[in-house]
């Protein structure tokens, strides 16, 4: 599958564009930086618990990706920081009540190591992801066709596309999600932690796909891992909703590197 043919989008903090016509390259930039630092700190589970404790508090220089990738590939500046042109200015914006909102609060140094944790827990968990069963997507509603009402319902665990549009992006996902078999909802209400631990006793496995922003892929998979979970995902284009620019804007994820990830 081609990626979707979509206008280069901005964030209100990043884009996976960084300024060109497709996010093909961030993907193949995140790879190999995610090679080059398991070059120099053999093993994923090694690398990705490192990389959650450079979160931790009181850590000199913490987030620095010195730390991370050899200093050839940090000669020129930050490779990452192409993707991330709006966090200063939103995090200089930021209402008192909206700093207490640890997502909307996310440093641009930590943007960048998310990037790298997302291919890592990729990597460490596609084989269990792809072998569980049943496999649940969750998907965010700002992928919906905003020009009509979602028609969208609830099948008791979460909300269920009933391809009502199509201009939806919800929709196309769907359809190939369900290619994979893997069943795809807009998560609104699941409980997913509950319905693995139903399927456990059952002597099933679930598996989850997420598609989010940076800052919610990251605690999503987080979330999934503690429960032991195997969960893969990729981030939206950009962070465009509601919650971070007022309201509602078209939103994309890479369809190529989803079907890649799937198959």
């Amino acid at each position: 599958m081609m990626q979707e043919n979509v206008t280069p989008l901005v964030g209100k903090t990043y884009s996976l564009y960084g300024g060109g016509p497709t996010t093909e390259p961030y993907y193949d930039l995140v790879a190999r930086l995610v090679d080059a630092a398991l070059r120099r700190r053999p093993g994923e589970e090694r690398l990705l618990a490192y990389l959650r404790r450079l979160d931790g508090p009181g850590l000199p220089g913490r987030g620095s990706l010195k730390r991370i990738l050899p200093a050839e590939l940090l000669a020129r500046g930050n490779p990452l920081a192409r993707y991330t042109p709006g966090v200063r200015q939103h995090l200089r914006s930021l209402s008192l009540r909206q700093i207490f909102d640890r997502r909307l609060r996310t440093r641009e140094a930590q943007y960048h190591r998310y990037m790298l944790e997302i291919e890592l827990v990729n990597r460490l968990h596609r084989d269990r992801f792809r072998e569980s069963r049943p496999r649940l997507a969750l998907l965010p509603h700002c992928l919906r066709d905003f020009s009509r009402t979602c028609q969208a319902a609830s099948d008791g665990f979460d909300y269920v596309c009933k391809r009502c549009s199509k201009a939806c992006r919800i929709r196309g996902l769907s359809e190939l999600l369900l290619k994979h078999e893997v069943q795809p909802y807009i998560w609104m209400e699941a409980d997913f932690k509950k319905h693995h631990r139903s399927l456990r006793e059952e002597g099933r496995n679930l598996g989850i796909l997420g598609i989010a922003c940076l800052p919610e892929l990251v605690w999503g998979m987080r979330q999934c891992m503690k429960a032991g979970i195997p969960v893969v995902g990729l981030p939206l284009d950009a962070n465009r909703c509601a919650r971070w620019m007022g309201e509602f804007h078209d939103n994309s994820v890479n369809l190529d590197r989803l079907e890649r990830l799937l198959r």
